[in-house]
């Protein structure tokens, strides 16, 4: 039975494995060469070789530090047989000495001599010449469990269930069993054109099957594996794949970053070659080790080229990758890209079931004739057809140039039986609750409680803390949404709630928040916060989040109605507008105290009351409309059910945004001018990681009271959180001008794995620093006697103090990421502003899960 699942090899081909008849291990890099004829090929990183079959010629197989072996081949040669070499203790030892006495040297290298040539030639190849190219891509992405054991097969499980053993295969990539569990087919066509210059994807059919239709937030799966597993151009300099940039062993820095030793003459598809080794100076550094064949010509043309990450290389959760890419002459002369295959396995622990993603991409239709300027309308570089979801299988026949393998056929079928084993199917519903954080209420999800995570919280207030919340999909209805909470504080006996409808004027898939954006919305809220809290990245409610390293206590109730417009173009520009109105009343240690409402006698500082018997603490209310203009060329989303979530941090983001407060509209009791503007970018530092930098400025016009100052993002948990203070307390300062600096420096492990046996643990060090500079200016400061008795100013709370505008705030941070693969930890430290009761170090965590 077992058998049956491993297809034939077809005749005109040999293949097997390369084996060290000692060891019994696979031999990478293996050659296999018909001597006489100059045809080679080269056994991958397990070993495997695949080469033509040629009836009476004789194949050698070779590899350092190994005796040749030579078989003819003839007709009863078997099409599939592994070749055990014995080892060569002698040739060893050569190989040791000799290597010992050389150095690599790039001065007077002909391999280095021959790079300098296709590195200055390859602009000729580059198709960004030609003043019109297009052309046609297939893709095929499968992602699988990886080296299913036979053993496994023969477990109760795959015998009680026929169908799971039909579905595993034998993959022609790596000869291991996989058992595939998705497949996404993909036809793009790609147009270009110089000038002025406008580059294009058009999606012409789009088809998915498998596990991620179980998820309705499915698309994750597809998205994120086509950002990971990204198109490669070894034309380009560096070639960002895994989310990072490796640099190319054709690129302008490759001659410093590889070492280039020449292997061999051969001939590939009659094409006269040279074959050319590669591997990074330093194994741990991002990059490839691999194998370039180049046209013996004065062309310098790639023919093939085959990329291998490096096992030393830090690289998260990757056990082997592989990239194929062949390269063929157009009948009109051009070389372009014809095939480009990668297999990447990997493993997020050891006692996990491996996994493999499969993708394979052919390009044809090759055309550098003129296109009409009616196909570069438009700023957006990735267009869907209105039918790509409908192609019939007509189309799928006239473009699929690798056809699925028979478990990847009866993907869909495969998937509903699934979900009827009983183990399975608790199996997927737990994935699917640690994944979405919401449970589908109805059968057909237009429903979904949560987010679980929120259901029970606690506050300086409300002490223990419970949430009931909730949303509708577009399974109830694809434009109009509903979604909300109903709150209840143990310790206060107060009842909250939130309450928001969203038109969104696109059709969606699934939730409003789907790129791009469209939506009208009106938003009503009652509720308690801190008034910080808007600066978190996640839900205040958030379990986690309760746990903080000072009690926060200054905190306030609002009751909020909002209505706001926002619209994304699918080029990256987002555009919003609302109008806020908003009833604030103070709780906890905050008050809110008008100057006007002291005695004489008393101080900003040291408030006395005209009257003891009346509150000192008014509640106000503003009303606001509100104007943000962002741009984020090239930015990535993928969505959740609870938020969209950045799938790349490459992309620059800027951001303009102008809060005009009108004073007596909807009883608001103050008006007010508030500008504000932000900058991230991130910056790539070849094999020293990254730098995110983020700068957010701004200023208020206006004379205010101190809520509406510009307030300090602080972050007073001990979760970690990005672009907030960690050492600030709760409006610890409140300026009306403002700059706020974050810098880290993401270094990838440069340093901590070349410590031996610390970098085995794969850490990663990363460094930052925070810096915020502020003033107040006299018309904002209520300490100043010209301010006193100042209906429009309030005393300033006691935990708040003026900043030196000479003296910036600092914080730096130290920290590791990658333990475990997932987590992180930074201690912080606050290098100024101390006074003895302030916290001047601390120790934060994260969850970071990166490759």
């Amino acid at each position: 039975m077992l058998a049956a699942l491993l297809p034939a090899e077809a005749q005109q081909w040999l293949a097997g494995h390369v084996i060290d008849q000692q060891t019994g291990d696979s031999i990478p890099m293996a050659s296999a060469v018909y001597q006489e004829h100059f045809v080679a090929v080269a056994s991958d990183v397990h070993g495997r070789y695949r080469i033509a079959r040629h009836n009476g010629w004789k194949l050698t197989f070779s590899a350092v530090g190994y005796k040749s072996r030579t078989i003819t081949v003839t007709e009863k040669t078997p099409a599939t047989q592994n070749i055990y070499l014995d080892q060569d203790t002698k040739a060893l030892g050569e190989v040791t000495v000799r290597a010992r006495r050389q150095r690599y040297s790039r001065k007077n290298n002909p391999a280095v001599e021959l790079m300098r040539k296709v590195i200055e030639h390859k602009r000729k190849t580059d198709l960004s010449q030609r003043d019109y190219y297009q052309y046609t891509k297939y893709q095929k992405l499968t992602l699988a469990l990886n080296d299913v054991k036979a053993k496994t097969l023969e477990k109760k499980l795959f015998k009680k269930h026929p169908f799971l053993r039909e579905q595993v295969e034998k993959s022609p990539f790596t000869d291991r069993l996989i058992l595939p569990l998705s497949v996404d087919e993909t036809v793009t066509q790609q147009i270009y054109r110089r000038d002025p210059r406008s580059e294009k994807s058009i999606i012409k059919g789009e088809k998915s099957a498998g596990v991620n239709d179980f998820f309705q937030t499915g698309d994750i799966l597809n998205t994120m594996a086509k950002e990971v597993f990204t198109d490669v151009n070894i034309y380009d300099d560096q070639v960002r794949i895994l989310q990072f940039p490796f640099t190319s062993p054709i690129g302008h820095g490759a001659i410093s970053f590889y070492r280039y030793y020449i292997e061999d003459t051969l001939k590939i598809d009659r094409d006269s070659c040279i074959h050319l080794h590669f591997l990074p100076n330093n194994p741990q550094d991002f990059g490839f080790r691999g194998d370039l064949y180049i046209l013996k010509d004065s062309s310098y043309q790639v023919k093939r080229c085959e990329l291998i990450l490096p096992h030393q290389t830090g690289v998260n959760f990757v056990e082997n990758l592989h990239i194929k890419q062949e390269f063929q002459p157009l009948p009109t002369g051009e070389w372009v890209l014809a095939e480009d295959d990668m297999t990447v396995e990997l493993v997020l622990f050891d006692f996990i079931q491996k996994g493999i993603a499969i993708r394979t991409t052919r390009l044809s239709d090759y055309s550098f004739e003129e296109l009409p300027q009616e196909q570069f309308r438009g700023r957006q570089k990735k267009l869907i057809d209105p039918y790509a979801r409908m192609q019939d299988s007509v189309f799928w026949q006239q473009y699929r140039s690798v056809e699925l393998t028979k478990p990847e056929s009866q993907m869909d079928g495969f998937l509903g039986k699934l979900q009827r084993v009983g183990g399975f199917k608790y199996l997927l519903a737990g994935l699917k609750l640690l994944m979405e954080n919401y449970i589908e209420i109805d059968k057909n999800a237009k429903f979904d409680f949560g987010p679980i995570n929120t259901v029970v919280s606690s506050n300086f207030v409300d002490g223990l803390r419970t949430r009931v919340s909730g949303q509708t999909t577009a399974n109830l209805n694809p434009h109009l949404f509903v979604k909300g909470y109903m709150a209840h504080g143990w310790k206060s006996d107060g009842n909250y709630y939130s309450g928001e409808v969203t038109w969104s004027m696109n059709k969606k898939k699934y939730l409003p928040h789907e790129f791009p954006k469209r939506n009208l919305s009106f938003l009503s809220t009652y509720d308690v916060s801190a008034p910080s809290d808007k600066y978190l990245t996640h839900d205040k409610d958030n379990v986690f989040a309760a746990f903080k390293w000072a009690q926060v206590d200054a905190m306030m109730y609002y009751n909020r109605q909002q209505l706001t417009f926002e619209r994304e173009e699918l080029w990256g520009l987002r555009t919003l507008a609302s109008l806020k109105t908003e009833w604030n009343k103070a709780t906890g240690t905050l008050a809110f105290l008008p100057l006007n409402r002291l005695a004489q006698t008393g101080t900003a500082a040291d408030p006395v009351p005209i009257n003891p018997a009346e509150s000192p603490s008014i509640n106000f209310r503003t009303t606001e409309l509100r104007a943000e203009v962002s741009y984020c060329p090239g930015a990535l989303y993928v969505n959740t059910k609870q938020r969209r979530v950045r799938g790349n941090w490459d992309a620059p983001i800027i951001t303009l945004s102008h809060t005009f407060g009108i004073k007596g509209l909807l009883g608001s009791n103050y008006g007010y001018n508030y500008s504000e503007a932000s900058i991230y970018k991130r910056f790539w530092m070849s094999s020293w990681g990254h730098i995110d930098f983020y700068t957010r400025g701004g200023v208020q016009w206006s004379q205010v009271p101190f809520p509406l100052l510009c307030m300090p993002p602080t972050n007073m948990s001990y979760v970690s959180n990005k672009q907030t203070f960690s050492l600030l307390r709760n409006m610890e300062f409140l300026n009306d001008r403002f700059v706020h600096v974050d810098v880290n420096w993401s270094m990838q492990g440069k340093i901590l794995n070349r410590i031996p046996l610390i970098k085995k643990l794969k850490f990663r060090e990363y460094v930052g620093v925070k810096m915020l500079w502020g003033a107040l200016s006299d018309k904002n400061d209520p300490a100043l006697e010209r301010n006193a008795g100042s209906c429009v100013l309030m005393a300033m709370p006691a935990t708040t103090k003026l900043m030196n505008p000479r003296v910036p705030y600092w914080e730096i941070t130290a920290g590791i990421r990658n333990i475990f693969r997932f987590f992180e930890v930074e201690f912080v430290r606050r290098m100024n502003y101390n006074d003895g009761v302030h916290t001047k170090n601390g120790v934060r965590f994260g969850f970071d899960m990166t490759f």
